[in-house]
């Protein structure tokens, strides 16, 4: 495994990724950033796969600093397709979202210019199941000139450890998904991203999301505090060619509670 950078729109941009041959997966992180694929990257790659874990614009390692216009999943789709290109990725693609990265993905499945051979959603925003609370609480501007780098730091390090888990969220651990957050440009991108987070974005989807065919996995913590499984059994009845595997014991970002499980979903799907 191995972080490389590449020019997007003239600006750095950071990606994880492992093997150098084989179907490239391209993961889509939410309001964390590309360390939480970290945990399945080898394995997918020991399948035969290449995963490309991409930090958005300003988030993660990447340099650049997302706006309120550039935050948007539209956005932020537009974007992963100009990334796509610069790797030389031209489709069709198989492609991963967690979080709000899931909003932008199913965006790429439906209204996107790349064609999209294969969707996995892990614990990802659909329907109206999201912002939650408190990350739709930076879409007031008075909330954001009020919130310091200090207060965005503690919250993400309070919203880290909840989406790991107890069983997994080790002070080092922690402590290594919060580093981006200790640049006040990645402060910044965060409240932007999340200023810019709207349900409809997923809402207005549904319907092309059931006339489409495309293969589609969702693999699911259980015990997720924020994205409940609840939409996840929805999604899996209403979609066409859709399958659930839920993942016992796990939380928000289930590559930390249980990477081979996680691992053997996306690997079993992708390889299909």
């Amino acid at each position: 495994m191995r972080r490389d950078f590449i020019e997007v729109d003239g600006v750095a941009t950071s990606y994880l990724t492992a093997g150098d041959a084989g179907p490239v997966v391209l993961m889509l992180h939410g309001t964390y950033w590309s360390r939480v694929w970290q945990p399945v990257l080898a394995d997918l790659a020991a399948r035969g796969l290449r995963p490309v874990a991409v930090d958005l614009p300003g988030l993660g390692r990447s340099s650049g600093e997302l706006t309120l216009e550039t935050g948007t999943v539209p956005a932020l789709a537009a974007w992963v397709e100009r990334f796509a290109g610069a790797l030389g990725i031209t489709g069709p693609v198989k492609l991963a979202g967690h979080d709000i990265g899931g909003g932008i993905a199913q965006h790429l499945l439906v209204k996107g210019t790349i064609e999209i051979e294969q969707l996995a959603l892990v614990n990802a925003v659909m329907y109206d199941s999201w912002p939650v609370p408190a990350v739709a609480r930076y879409r007031d501007p008075a909330v954001v000139a009020a919130t310091s780098p200090g207060d965005i730091l503690n919250a993400r390090r309070q919203a880290i450890r909840k989406g790991l888990l107890e069983s997994a969220a080790s002070e080092a651990l922690v402590e290594e998904y919060l580093d981006p957050w200790t640049d006040a440009r990645v402060t910044r991108s965060w409240m932007a991203l999340a200023g810019a987070a709207d349900g409809r974005y997923t809402v207005d989807l549904v319907s092309a999301l059931r006339a489409s065919a495309a293969p589609k996995l969702l693999v699911w913590g259980e015990d997720d505090p924020y994205q409940r499984v609840e939409y996840a059994e929805r999604f899996a009845a209403e979609m066409p060619n859709t399958k659930l595997v839920r993942i016992p014991q796990a939380g928000h970002i289930p590559t930390e509670n249980d990477a081979k499980a996680v691992s053997i979903a996306l690997g079993d799907f992708f390889k299909a």
